[in-house]
């Protein structure tokens, strides 16, 4: 199974203590072998010297000075590579690479109309992230269950697609944000391809419990361009691919 999936992701290393949380991380993600394609957005020629360094690793640039251009980058290269399916992560998720990667890529069930299978995050593990995040992602779940038609937790980070389903994105614009996640979930669907969920427990890193103003902003920025992208899903017409 293996051979048929490599790993897109994007990194932006905005000083010292996030090169080094992201060298933890992508040092660990390393250790699954397979083929991993990353777009760096201005994290400096030391970062990008280091990720260059590792064997199994493609940098590739943005294709815009956004998380949308980066996405669009990483995603086309990984499809590019001749793998079916495609792994997206975040680049900072260590616990998951470290406790959890492994047992979620080995419950995939990967078939021709597998659109997306999506790591799912148990009630107990939910709630163990800060409050507002909490509320923010509830609202788009639902909204997803609703138009997409199967509940879950559509918010957690990584989740395997099927790589017939990349153009779709290439078109999206720069201020769709994070919610190019959606609009791939909901594009899904509406061409004939399952969204599945793989629940597993994933708590919230001890770091990451508390909450700040910024943060605080960055989740309702989110909020609002995830339902953007689950809103453009909508405009596709669904013809099987």
């Amino acid at each position: 199974m293996r051979d048929r999936v490599c790993v897109a992701t994007v990194t932006w290393a905005r000083g010292e203590g996030e090169q080094q949380l992201l060298r933890t991380s992508l040092l660990r993600l390393a250790e699954t072998g397979l083929i991993i394609v990353v777009s760096d957005r201005d994290s400096g020629p030391a970062f990008r010297d280091f990720l260059q360094s590792l064997p199994q690793f493609r940098v590739v640039p943005p294709g815009g000075p956004s998380l949308v251009g980066q996405v669009q980058a990483s995603l086309t290269a990984a499809a590019n590579t001749g793998a079916d399916f495609i792994l997206y992560t975040e680049s900072d998720k260590d616990a998951f690479f470290a406790d959890g990667l492994t047992v979620f890529l080995d419950r995939v069930d990967l078939q021709p109309r597998t659109g997306a299978a999506i790591a799912a995050r148990s009630d107990a593990s939910f709630s163990t992230f800060p409050t507002l995040q909490r509320f923010t992602e509830r609202t788009i779940n639902e909204l997803c269950a609703r138009f997409i038609g199967t509940p879950g937790d559509y918010s957690y980070g990584p989740f395997v697609l099927n790589r017939k389903l990349v153009p779709g994105i290439l078109g999206l614009a720069p201020d769709v944000g994070w919610g190019w996640r959606h609009f791939l979930f909901g594009t899904a669907v509406r061409l004939g391809y399952t969204v599945t969920h793989l629940v597993g427990d994933y708590p919230c890193p001890p770091d990451q419990r508390e909450e700040n103003d910024a943060e605080q902003i960055h989740r309702v920025r989110q909020l609002a361009q995830n339902i953007q992208g689950l809103l453009l899903s909508t405009t596709i017409a669904g013809t099987p691919q």
